[in-house]
């Protein structure tokens, strides 16, 4: 007898429980076999996370490709899993420690704090996977995987020590996008650009040899005169041709500087002279590698000033925002401030913190993705690999063709813990584990010293992006990775290219 209303929940779970029973989503693994192999990866969506329309739509169209395939006769492999997502993960758990037991990860350390998200990550962290069995999506369950998986973690350490020993990986002091909440470094491309209205300060430098005459510069962040090293004026604006060389005198903390000739002061624009403060400013750093220019840090990693014994004592320890306050009324009293405006601008938001993203001088490890980048162009110039729509191609040579060194080190407790170790002198050893980094330093020292481990994590992205062959069990030759690897289809949405496609 029909049911009198049709309850599709009840319906759609009876037809899923058997086709699971069925056995029917299961990748066939005979190498020998006859059938064609085809295969599709599931951009791992973050472990955090819930589906939303954009999930719903590309794995309906991955459902369609895998399950028209199978019709075809191929072996098919449809591979699902999850991404542990580090600093969204990080972020959920800390704010549970905090709200059910009242302390912080750094109360209960490292190691307690890890095995906190692993419990998490069991209880809560299989949203996704019922969404999409709910959507139908016809995986390969059983081979489920999760980017923190053991497996998966031998391919992160293989790749960062094939790559760091062919010169790919370095580690570099830089200015990166500093997330003051957080502590770690992040990408630009989880950094968002918020229109702000605020203040443009236009500040006068006294010179040294006349104190009656001074340059004006003007600026959105008075508080970094504190790191000052240089006021750069254009080499063609004839106000300022004959005053390059001369030295001044940085407001507060009476830092002699020089005025400098670079391209980077824009005829026209504001005053014409524009301080350059290295360690606080992605321009300024380039034209400080330019002019040889010393790099003064100002802030520590929580963006406060700094308590060195040249920042007068009333702003030590001081946050950033408190001390600009200070420093402009100082500077207004002591008759620096030239005059204030009006000024919109952007500022740069972490995108999960929320807080104002500092630019902060550090050591990172990088890849030389410009290098990695080059093969990467061939294969989509050349056919190998095709985008559909062709007017993605766009976005993908854009990205590629202005690709900088990519910054994979991240200052966080979840993720994958970076395979490097380091002598008493900081000597650098990279290896597969602790014991063969124990050989190496042997062989270097003659000795047995002790080692200390790299506290960072790689960034998500480092082995998310290794996904397509991490999952089928490389670097080991296995059967699956043989048959399916590599994979036919990629269908993802165009906000991924450059974080994963790429």
């Amino acid at each position: 007898m029909l049911e009198k209303n049709y309850i599709h929940q009840n319906i759609e779970k009876k037809i899923y429980d058997k086709w699971e029973d069925g056995d029917y989503f299961s990748c066939p693994l005979e190498v020998d076999s006859s059938n064609e192999s085809f295969s599709i990866m599931i951009p791992p969506p973050n472990v955090t996370g819930s589906l939303h329309m954009g999930h719903a739509l590309n794995n309906t169209l991955q459902d369609i490709i895998v399950r028209y395939q199978r019709m075809r006769g191929k072996d098919v492999l449809w591979q699902p899993g999850t991404d542990h997502a580090g600093i969204a993960t990080q972020m959920v758990v800390e704010r549970k420690l905090m709200q059910e037991e009242g302390v912080t990860k750094d109360k209960i350390g490292r190691d307690a704090f890890i095995k906190k998200i692993w419990e998490w990550k069991e209880d809560s962290g299989g949203t996704i996977t019922n969404q999409l069995k709910r959507l139908g999506a016809s995986c390969d369950w059983k081979r489920e995987r999760f980017t923190m998986d053991q497996g998966l973690n031998k391919a992160v350490i293989k790749v960062f020590n094939d790559l760091y020993n062919a010169g790919l990986i370095y580690r570099d002091k830089r200015l990166v996008n500093w997330d003051t909440k957080f502590q770690t470094a992040i990408s630009d491309l989880e950094v968002q650009q918020v229109e702000t209205e605020g203040n443009l300060w236009y500040i006068n430098y006294y010179f040294k040899d006349d104190s009656n005459k001074y340059i004006t510069v003007a600026t959105t962040r008075p508080e970094t005169l504190l790191g000052d090293t240089a006021v750069a004026v254009n080499p063609e604006d004839e106000r300022y041709f004959n005053l390059i060389g001369k030295t001044l005198i940085v407001p507060i903390v009476n830092r002699e500087i020089k005025i400098i000739s670079d391209e980077y002061a824009k005829l026209g624009e504001g005053t014409g002279a524009v301080k350059i403060t290295p360690a606080h400013d992605f321009n300024d750093f380039e034209v400080g590698k330019r002019n040889n220019l010393d790099i003064i840090n100002i802030f520590d990693k929580k963006g406060n000033i700094l308590s060195d014994t040249w920042v007068p004592k009333k702003y030590h320890s001081l946050d950033r925002f408190d001390a600009r306050k200070l420093i402009v009324e100082q500077l207004d009293n002591e008759k620096y401030l030239n005059k204030v405006e009006n000024h919109s601008h952007t500022l740069p938001y972490g995108d999960r913190s929320g807080t104002v993203i500092e630019p902060f001088l550090t050591d990172q490890w990088y890849v030389n993705a410009k290098k990695l980048s080059i093969k990467a162009i061939a294969a989509v110039k050349d056919g190998d690999t095709k985008f559909v729509p062709k007017q993605w191609e766009k976005t993908y040579f854009e990205w590629m063709n202005n690709i900088q060194p990519w910054c994979i080190s991240r200052q966080l407790w979840w993720g994958h813990q970076i395979p490097v170790w380091y002598g008493p002198d900081d000597k650098v050893f990279v290896a597969l584990d602790e014991n063969e980094a124990k050989k190496l330093s042997f062989n270097h020292y003659n000795d047995h010293v002790k080692l200390t481990r790299d506290n960072d994590v790689l960034d998500t992205w480092f082995s998310s992006g290794l996904w397509p062959f991490s999952t089928l069990g490389w670097p080991d030759n296995t059967v699956e990775f043989k048959k399916y690897y590599n994979t036919d289809v990629l269908v993802t949405a165009f906000d991924i290219i450059f974080f994963w496609v790429a």
